[in-house]
């Protein structure tokens, strides 16, 4: 579905003033209504046809905005705010959207009336300041260490996806993979689920076989079929340099007139692989890793030394495999010494799932590194669990940094709407009216949770403000039934960051599109 579009070249067809801001806003009020429906656990999916002629099936907001094509600058705009949520901390992507379209349909009126945009935008800050004061005000901090407790916060980031019936399955490898992979020096933490947790999908098995190893998986085989496919506590040696005959640099021309010349070349050859692998050797290794070749006669060499290797492995999965074995990647052979072998892998295992091979470096001590292994029905299946569970792993990597919860199920934002209607009531002038368009602005996601399980919208909106009125501010919508429920009781919270993030983002991005008052094209029609 494409915005409407609106390019004016010539002077006389420029979109000024009034005109450009509300084109803006009806294109951001489309992109919003496009996901609108992609809110909540009973949220309905999208059918997405890709230029090449595929088909993907999701209700993951961001998943969506990604493939959409549009040609009007303000939906554009828009579609970078869920990329900005996405990256920042990994879920949200969808309210944020409905929010940032609710904001700029709230005040529309305004902008009809002719009241400056600069005014409607210090009101938008004033509101923004308010929102992220009263989100901190309703929200708990968490304890790291209660299992329970975390998964059933995970939980709540996943109960609206396809994965959801494997909800506590999920949760759990989000959770082991996050905790694998922190790394705390001091006050310092870090958490890189992007470069030490890798999902790796293999197609087949059941969706409970998922799970996450206690070190690293490869889809590779050994070398030569003679090599050991099984060692327990191996020493591993990581390599960036090809166990292959070093080649003249530049085209090395050699003019032989001898016989005995062409065999010595070859000898020479030989010797020098020969010398490479005997330098490996020294270190008595069982297992070597190479990001490059292995030359037969290397692995000649290394299987009569009984070291078992595996070649071409990519630069990432070394990163992978040193930190969870604690070898160090050495670039040249001569370098090498005892310290530089990695021996806190437990066992490695080299087995055959379907028609691959699949080498497992498992059993490791404190890996800080891991492999989520993913195992699902078909290919589509896989792709979809693991874009939920890129969500989980963010979820669970916010609240480690910052350990503190907001209630979800529209709860946190209904107590932002009471909250600002309550304030924009001691607001004087112009501001005020504004500042009220934000307020009834957030009341937008649990009418929208209510409006996407079927329920009756005005009825179970009013009983909520009644609640939150009365100070009760956990009480938010059950996305299943469409009824209120105790968020306490019900048991669904969200980190706060996320909270505090989409607010910031949908209303500063809302003042951006408002601050518009021209549409230029740099683009020349063509004849």
């Amino acid at each position: 579905m494409q915005a409407p579009v609106v390019f004016m070249n010539t002077a006389a067809q420029r979109q000024t003033g009034r005109e450009a801001q509300i084109q803006n806003i009806t294109a951001a009020k489309a992109v919003a209504d496009i996901i609108r429906t992609c809110l909540g656990p009973k949220a309905m999916l999208k059918m997405l046809l890709d230029p090449m002629g595929g088909i993907v099936l999701t209700n993951d907001g961001h998943a969506i905005l990604r493939e959409i094509d549009v040609a009007h600058p303000a939906a554009k705009s828009m579609i970078e705010l869920s990329r900005t949520q996405d990256e920042e901390v990994g879920d949200g992507t969808t309210s944020v959207i409905i929010l940032a379209g609710e904001i700029l349909a709230q005040t529309f009126p305004y902008i009809e009336k002719n009241i400056h945009p600069v005014v409607i935008i210090q009101a938008l800050k004033q509101a923004l300041k308010d929102a992220l004061t009263i989100i901190h005000s309703v929200s708990k901090p968490v304890d790291l260490e209660n299992e329970d407790a975390m998964i059933k916060l995970i939980s709540a980031s996943i109960g609206t996806k396809y994965v959801a019936k494997w909800s506590e399955k999920m949760c759990r490898l989000a959770l082991k993979a996050t905790k694998t992979v922190l790394v705390e020096e001091g006050d310092h933490k870090e958490i890189d689920t992007k470069r030490y947790a890798k999902v790796e999908k293999i197609p087949g098995g059941e969706i409970e076989e998922s799970e996450v190893l206690d070190g690293i998986m490869l889809n590779k085989d050994v070398v030569h079929p003679k090599m050991k496919r099984l060692i327990e506590k191996p020493r591993i040696i990581l390599l960036d340099c090809p166990l292959e005959y070093k080649k003249g640099e530049s085209q090395t021309n050699v003019e032989i007139t001898k016989e005995e010349d062409w065999n010595r070349l070859l000898q020479i050859e030989e010797e020098q692989v020969k010398m490479m692998c005997d330098q490996i050797l020294e270190l008595k290794p069982d297992l070597v890793i190479t990001e490059k070749g292995v030359s037969d006669l290397a692995q000649h060499y290394l299987l009569k030394g009984g070291c078992s290797a595996l070649r071409r492995v990519k630069k990432s999965d070394n990163n992978r495999i040193s930190r969870a074995t604690g070898a160090t990647i050495v670039n040249r052979v001569e370098d090498l010494k005892e310290s530089d072998v990695g021996t806190k892998c437990g066992r490695f295992e080299v087995k055959l799932i379907g028609d691959e091979y699949f080498a497992f470096l498992v059993e490791c001590e404190k890996p800080q590194a891991c492999t989520i292994l993913l195992r699902g029905s078909s290919k589509d299946i896989l792709n979809e669990i693991e874009r939920n569970l890129q969500d989980a792993l963010a979820v669970t990597k916010n609240v480690f940094f910052e350990p503190s919860l907001s209630p979800g199920g529209g709860a946190t934002e209904m107590a932002v709407s009471v909250g600002l209607a309550e304030r924009a009531k001691k607001i004087e002038g112009v501001q005020q009216w504004p500042y009220q368009a934000v307020a009834n602005a957030f009341e937008v996601i649990p009418r929208t949770l209510i409006q996407n399980c079927g329920g009756n919208p005005i009825r179970v909106l009013s009983q909520l403000r009644a609640k939150h009125a009365n100070g009760e501010t956990t009480w938010g919508v059950d996305g299943e039934s469409g009824k209120i429920v105790d968020m306490e009781e019900y048991g669904i919270w969200e980190p706060e960051v996320i909270k505090q993030q989409s607010a910031k983002t949908s209303i500063e991005s809302a003042s951006m599109l408002l601050r518009v008052d021209d549409i230029v094209s740099g683009v020349r029609n063509r004849e």
